[in-house]
């Protein structure tokens, strides 16, 4: 189904309209403050999770596209933004982490017709998707590794593990402020070196410099909510015999997920190699992969028109 069927193309262009602001309380004490489209009764719903070093406002062009076709809402993951953030990395374990979207769904009324997510968003979902498939009819997955080939590659593979070599980095005690040193000079890189955000070509130059000072702000607010993610995974390239990777294992029953599942991923990904695809089926098996030749990890904004017509198809679909 074509993005046409569901974006007709009008003569005059209609400005977006307002992305709106809200929160949910959780058990525990958890706050996660919201990002939305218009209410629309009768629509599908699609829940959207961001990732590392972005946070819930990554989805704004989305849901403004989705507006009055899906019911579509982003939060600020745990530790990011504004939501809670505990201090002791624990606390971002997926029993917590999985647990936040759980209740959330629960509050807000599930199963919910998609459940859309990119790198650590990714991380939670396919967790969540194999520990609750009532919770979701359908799943899209943006550029973010299984769990199970995630292992298998950072204990295998040594593109990925050269390429995932920043993990061990970013738990370092000292991280948030050499991250926040020089304007985030180490942060930036993130972008422009997982996909040329600023290069000439199709979907580049998305970095613009107000969409920068929306990062900059995110980041002020504080970053050890974002790094307490690694801290708190094992899956980290191993540095010795002793790293904490070498104690992971997976049952099939942990890491099997039966609903319909697509994977949507940007080839040009530098962070996430491609032996990451490489049997995907044995753990998906209701499996649709979308290999994006010219997409990197960022795809969600080098290409949001895609992006955001898969999601509705999806969603549409799953209602």
């Amino acid at each position: 189904m074509g993005s046409e069927s569901f974006f007709p193309r009008t003569a005059t262009p209609v400005p977006p309209p307002p992305v709106q602001l809200g929160s949910a309380d959780l058990p525990g004490g958890i706050r996660l403050t919201l990002r939305h489209n218009r209410p629309s009764p009768g629509r599908p719903r699609a829940l959207l999770l961001h990732g590392f070093p972005e946070a819930a406002f990554a989805w704004d062009e989305i849901l403004q596209r989705l507006d009055g076709i899906v019911h579509a809402t982003a939060p600020n993951l745990r530790g990011f933004a504004d939501s809670s953030s505990p201090s002791d990395p624990k606390a971002y374990r997926p029993r917590h982490t999985v647990g936040d979207l759980v209740a959330l769904m629960e509050q807000q009324g599930a199963p919910i017709d998609l459940l859309v997510a990119h790198d650590w968003g990714g991380a939670l979902a396919w967790n969540l998707a194999a520990q609750r498939p009532d919770l979701i009819k359908r799943l899209l997955i943006i550029n973010a590794p299984h769990p199970a080939a995630f292992l298998r590659e950072l204990l295998t593979n040594p593109q990925q593990q050269a390429a995932s070599a920043y993990m061990n980095f970013l738990c370092r005690p000292d991280a948030e402020a050499r991250l926040a040193e020089d304007d985030f000079r180490r942060l930036w890189p993130f972008f422009t070196g997982m996909g040329a955000a600023e290069a000439s070509g199709a979907g580049r130059g998305w970095l613009t410099e107000a969409l920068r000072e929306r990062y900059r702000e995110v980041w002020r607010a504080g970053l050890t909510g974002g790094l307490n993610y690694y801290r708190a995974s094992p899956l980290k390239p191993p540095v010795d015999a002793d790293s904490p990777i070498h104690r992971v294992s997976f049952t099939p029953e942990e890491v099997t997920v039966r609903v319909p599942t697509t994977v949507l991923w940007g080839m040009a990904d530098t962070a996430l190699a491609p032996g990451l695809l490489e049997g995907l089926e044995q753990w998906v098996p209701q499996l649709n992969l979308i290999r994006v030749p010219e997409g990197s990890h960022w795809i969600v904004h080098e290409q949001p028109e895609r992006v955001a017509a898969l999601v509705a198809e999806l969603a549409t679909t799953a209602a």
